[in-house]
């Protein structure tokens, strides 16, 4: 290690690089900027448009009480199983723009607090089930040993079950509700991060800059979150963002069966599964949902794949300089 050290040290005294080593701020000060990364995301108009359909969800649930036009849980046996634009029955209220239910409820109003409740357990379950997942991940992968073999046989056997035909049953004992749905999705999903985790961690332990760490003494702790994880980030927050999507899509899942979201709260799923059975006499109730939860999705898978390429240190900059050469253009 000593004469590899002394050599790049020589090399670098002499001007030359390692032609394996990409230096990620040639040619340029500070690396990739802020700028940069916004200049390629108005470059990809895909892209653009699947961050300003999530903006405009998360806005939407986050100021839903300001944004809604009508109480989503006022009901109106007058109003029931309404079309699209059909005239407000209260004197100057706005329209029901996506039509009303079969209890004169508005559509967009139990849409706008519906995507509340989707996004909340998407993101708190990715950022949980990451959180213990990666943990797990990063004691295997480095530990090795009967640690590794305990959690990587606990991993297949849980991957080995339907996580739908679990969570059914993990649902039937506990009960549907918020906080049951969480703790679900944590138990059907940790599995995924922890078996990543362990396959970069096992690449990395034999990394030179570990072994040069190692040397220096550092402990265990130190070495695996100041030095090793923060290899792990680009991959990580990828697939979190990829696990928002399936997550609100298992949800969906649930509440279609009865597992989850119950009335008289309003999520996407369970407005489908009450619209299912005047598809044919009241096709809004089940279109509109349908959409939010296939836009939604997509809308984090565009942005999962642009993520990816933008934390990757040698695509990135393919990817700045290709939009500021149209920029430029």
């Amino acid at each position: 290690m000593a004469d590899t050290v002394q050599s790049v040290q020589a090399d670098a005294a002499k001007g030359r690089v390692d032609p394996g080593v990409v230096d990620l701020g040639a040619g340029r000060s500070g690396g990739v900027t802020w700028g940069d990364l916004l200049r390629a995301l108005v470059d990809d108009k895909v892209v653009l448009a699947a961050v300003c359909f999530i903006l405009l969800v998360v806005g939407s649930a986050t100021f839903a009480s300001f944004v809604s036009p009508h109480d989503p849980y006022a009901q109106s046996i007058r109003t029931r199983m309404k079309p699209p634009m059909t005239p407000a029955a209260q004197e100057g209220a706005p329209p029901y723009i996506l039509g009303t239910d079969q209890l004169g409820r508005d559509v967009l109003a139990r849409l706008i607090y519906g995507a509340r409740i989707s996004l909340v357990v998407g993101v708190a379950t990715a950022l949980f089930s990451g959180t213990v997942g990666v943990t797990l991940g990063l004691i295997a992968g480095f530990y090795r040993g009967r640690v590794d073999d305990l959690i990587m046989r606990l991993v297949d056997l849980q991957m080995s079950l339907p996580g739908l035909l679990l969570a059914l049953f993990v649902l039937y004992a506990l009960g549907p509700g918020f906080q049951n749905l969480i703790l679900v999705m944590i138990i059907t999903r940790w599995m995924v991060y922890a078996r990543i985790t362990r396959g970069m961690m096992l690449s990395l332990r034999e990394r030179p800059f570990v072994e040069a760490a190692r040397a220096l003494g550092c402990s265990d702790r130190r070495l695996i979150l100041l030095h090793m994880l923060p290899n792990l980030c680009s991959p990580i927050i990828v697939l979190a963002t990829l696990e928002v999507a399936t997550m609100m899509l298992a949800l969906a899942a649930l509440d279609f069966l009865g597992m989850g979201i119950q009335p008289p709260e309003s999520s996407w799923g369970l407005m489908l599964a009450q619209g299912r059975e005047s598809i044919t006499t009241a096709w809004w109730l089940v279109t509109f949902p349908g959409l939010a939860i296939m836009l939604t999705a997509l809308s984090f898978n565009v942005l999962a794949t642009w993520v990816r390429v933008v934390t990757d240190p040698v695509s990135s900059w393919r990817w700045v300089r290709r939009g500021a050469a149209r920029a430029a253009a």
